[in-house]
């Protein structure tokens, strides 16, 4: 399908398939905006992706909110007291298909209550949405106002220069979201594979999207 019917449905509040590239991780990706983000669509990326839900932010958001790379996080962890961290995130080449992590904080919006059910990370990541809308505008947010840490759904910060800077989903999620003149913050979820352990292959990730009915686009779409 084409990058149209993608920006189409990402203004409509539906879900893709988003596949980074082969010379990367070799990905599929459910994707939907987080402000739309409901109950059944938390369900269906744990049942049908079957990977880690996150929400991916925009550096300037991220920046804005004052989100740390866990990366930096844990550097600054070692130069006060715990050392042994900091071997964590500075061994070279960890990393097979890039050169960094873009995780930053785990959180649960204050009105959830154990945080892992379908309705509490629906809410936690509509409102991270709604927070990454509000401060895009202009508002100055607190962000212990409405989210505390640690949590079940993980934040990942954008990398500042998005595609010339880093080619993950979180930049591919984020460069689309930008295309398509919504608000910043992507939910993204790989898609495995049960029977072989694996990422979900391209053609069968291509199948499900004909089944579903869902726009399926490649990195290099975006990148076009």
């Amino acid at each position: 399908m084409s990058l149209k019917n993608a920006i189409d449905a990402m203004r409509n509040g539906k879900m893709i398939l988003l596949f980074d590239a082969e010379d990367r991780e070799g990905e599929t990706d459910l994707v939907i905006p987080a402000i739309c983000t409901t109950p059944a669509d938390v369900a269906l990326m744990r049942r049908d992706g079957g990977g880690l839900i996150c929400v991916a932010i925009y550096a300037d958001a991220a920046q804005r909110l004052g989100l740390p790379f866990m990366s930096d996080i844990l550097k600054s962890i070692s130069k006060n007291g715990h050392k042994s961290l900091i071997s964590l995130v500075e061994k070279k080449g960890d990393i097979p298909y890039d050169s960094r992590s873009s995780f930053s904080l785990w959180v649960n919006h204050r009105e959830t209550f154990t945080g892992i059910t379908d309705n509490d990370r629906a809410l936690t990541i509509r409102k991270v949405g709604e927070t990454v809308d509000k401060v895009m505008k202009g508002e100055k947010i607190d962000l212990g106002d409405e989210f505390r840490s640690p949590g079940h759904v993980a934040l990942l910060r954008a990398a500042t220069g998005l595609l010339k800077e880093r080619r993950g989903q979180t930049e591919l999620s984020i460069e689309l979201a930008l295309k398509a003149g919504i608000s910043p913050s992507m939910v993204v979820c790989e898609m495995l594979d049960e029977r072989t352990g694996k990422a979900l292959t391209k053609e069968d990730a291509i199948k499900y999207s004909k089944e579903k009915n869902m726009p399926f686009i490649e990195g290099k779409d975006i990148q076009g």
